[in-house]
């Protein structure tokens, strides 16, 4: 009897130990699924300056939101500290493929004051203006702005081998600071990278502020960004049209300076929400004084008809100088977007979006030609993408 009670004092104390263990860490498996149909035209068929025209459909994933798979957690350390972490790796779902390095992959500490984490992160932009954005909330892919240098929905670039501080909520207030390291030694500021930004939300009322600037992008492929550069593609059109593959466009701009301001404001009701956003993306490159500004005016709103069933809509102005040796070059965007989604489950939805681009600025056998971001390039100066599909998270 005497070594029955001592047995089940042992039990009911190792069950204790676990339960305080378990208590203290977590881990949670998290995931994103997003396939569809989709249907694009005028796009282009065969390289030179008069593109044969020809409509695309498919199936094809990522349309509303980037598919992913992540582990995150926490460990409780003691008096108001944790140790954090995040893995995250994307994949298309329509062909099983990868999307080459790890979307994020970081650790750290995080206190009452704020967290302070180290590997590669999203930047402040993506952070503090993509939830006021279409692209960053409810469009998804192909709302982003054109060719998406403002990284507003992080896929363009996130910021590697970087120290990253995130603020605690302040009675509505947070801010936070990032500076991603080249890494390379012998020349500290060669694709170096940092970002700042802040946000407030209250109530109805949400608000952002956010600058990123890269130095030396292309510069080596061991730094803060990495092979994920994007030049404005009517670059790449004047080098197809030369006899050139487009990504000869980047090499000719040599190494980049990027610096992206912007900043944006949403106001929500009960039903309705309603969004104003400006970004200005500064593109100089080393080579013949290429320069690229980029400025993006953009309006969104979203209607919850039911609990289950919204509307979505977005108007995206772009206006971009683009200069090279002396020569300047003016071309203007106007991109429009409509959305409806309906939620089967609390983790399930199914969508219909389409979206036009309409391109501007030069003759119209010429360039620009329209590319709606995540699209291919248009063969004329319109474009129009229609998609419906199903996305599932755990």
């Amino acid at each position: 009897m005497k070594k029955n009670l001592i047995g089940a004092a042992v039990a009911a104390l190792a069950a204790s130990f676990a339960t305080a263990a378990s208590a203290q860490s977590s881990v949670t498996l998290y995931g994103t699924l997003d396939a569809g149909f989709t249907f694009v035209n005028n796009v282009r068929s065969a390289p030179g300056s008069d593109y044969n025209k020809a409509s695309a459909w498919g199936v094809t994933g990522n349309n509303v939101q980037d598919s992913r798979w992540g582990l995150t957690g926490a460990e409780d350390l003691g008096n108001g500290m944790k140790a954090v972490f995040r893995l995250e790796s994307g994949f298309n779902p329509a062909n099983g493929s990868g999307a080459g390095a790890a979307r994020q992959s970081y650790v750290g500490i995080s206190t009452n004051q704020g967290t302070v984490t180290l590997g590669r992160q999203n930047d402040a932009v993506a952070d503090y203006l993509g939830p006021l954005s279409a692209t960053g909330t409810f469009g998804g892919t192909y709302f982003a702005h054109p060719d998406n240098l403002d990284n507003l929905d992080g896929n363009n670039f996130r910021l590697s081998n970087s120290v990253k501080f995130q603020s605690a909520n302040y009675a509505g207030l947070t801010f936070g600071g990032e500076y991603g390291f080249s890494n390379s030694a012998g020349s500290f500021a060669a694709n170096r990278a940092y970002s700042l930004g802040a946000g407030y939300a209250n109530g109805p009322i949400k608000a952002g502020i956010a600058y990123t600037q890269a130095n030396g992008i292309n510069s080596n492929n061991a730094g803060a960004i990495n092979g994920a550069t994007v030049v404005p593609h009517v670059v790449g059109d004047a080098f197809v049209a030369a006899g050139q593959p487009a990504e000869a466009a980047e090499a000719a701009f040599g190494t980049i300076r990027q610096r992206t301001f912007g900043a944006g404001a949403s106001y929500s009701t009960n039903a309705m929400q309603f969004g104003l956003l400006w970004t200005q993306v500064r593109q100089d490159g080393s080579n013949f004084d290429a320069t690229a500004v980029t400025n993006n005016y953009e309006a969104n709103a979203r209607y919850a008809l039911t609990p289950a069933l919204s509307l979505g809509a977005a108007y995206t102005f772009t206006n971009q100088k683009l200069g090279a040796a002396g020569e300047s070059t003016r071309v203007r965007y106007h991109q429009f977007g409509l959305q409806t989604d309906y939620a089967l489950s609390k983790r399930t939805d199914v969508y219909a979006e389409g979206v036009m681009q309409i391109a501007s600025g030069l003759p119209e056998n010429e360039y620009p030609s329209a590319q709606i971001s995540g699209a291919a390039a248009s063969s004329s100066s319109r474009q129009v993408l229609v998609t419906a599909g199903i996305r599932h998270r755990f």
